[in-house]
């Protein structure tokens, strides 16, 4: 260490958080204005690696393609939500099924 800095050292930078509709944004002006991931990343202040990884992202869910991590448009969230939603329902719905039948199998039981 050089001067009077007896502290830590950072050993991990923070890192940036994006919200979906900048990844969109930034994505968007690849895509859709014709901009080059070099002169997009410079302009939004986005490393180019992840701004490429965005604008493949963008890509793949434009065509309807599930991608791997979190979704970033819109209609994909909420596709999203709704697989979630289902697989909670169909879990609810197995539960009560299994709870029924045994129900009626201690009333059965019960009756004899």
């Amino acid at each position: 260490m050089h001067g009077t800095d007896y502290g830590e050292m950072k050993m991990k930078k923070d890192r940036r958080k994006f919200t979906p509709e900048f990844k969109v944004e930034c994505a968007q002006l690849v895509l859709d204005q014709g901009y080059t991931v070099e002169d997009a990343s410079r302009a939004m202040k986005v490393g180019m690696s992840t701004l490429g990884k965005w604008v493949r992202k963008l890509r793949l869910e434009r065509e309807g393609l599930v991608t791997s991590g979190h979704p970033i448009t819109q209609e994909q969230r909420e596709i999203s939500e709704l697989k979630k939603r289902i697989t909670r329902l169909e879990l609810e719905k197995e539960i009560l099924k299994k709870a029924s039948a045994l129900l009626m199998s201690d009333e059965m039981n019960g009756l004899r």
